[in-house]
């Protein structure tokens, strides 16, 4: 299940479900974005895998999920983390376009059309530094 934080107008999620049948949740705290995504959902025929929550995303549970994408600012990815590493089971993947996530080293930077990708992957025991 694929979450996408911040997700704006949908465009993650919504490709995802068309392009590979992935099932998915975005998550906004602006309710004009999120009525565009949904708008977007039904003009791309994805409205049965995909849903869109107006929510602040430290109030979301994430244990559902498999893959988190993320464009957050770096202070918020850093928030983020701890409540990301408790709640995500052990193989989900993050994937975070343009930030990292402070001192949590991705397994690997990509540089995709002169923009950076961080990845990482849930580990089985988080580090304490890490919580």
């Amino acid at each position: 299940m694929l979450y996408d934080l911040g997700s704006g107008d949908g465009r993650i999620v919504n490709t995802a479900a068309q392009k590979f049948g992935t099932r998915g949740v975005g998550i906004d705290i602006n309710p004009e974005r999120i009525k565009e995504a949904n708008e977007n959902a039904q003009k791309a025929g994805v409205t049965d895998r995909v849903k869109f929550i107006q929510q602040d995303l430290f109030n979301t549970d994430f244990s559902e999920a498999t893959v988190v994408t993320l464009y957050l600012l770096p202070e918020v990815n850093a928030k983020l983390r701890p409540k990301l590493l408790k709640e995500l089971k052990p193989d989900s993947r993050i994937v975070s376009h343009a930030f990292d996530m402070g001192d949590w080293k991705p397994q690997q930077i990509l540089n995709v059309e002169g923009k950076t990708i961080y990845y990482w992957v849930v580990p089985e025991q988080v580090p304490a530094n890490l919580r």
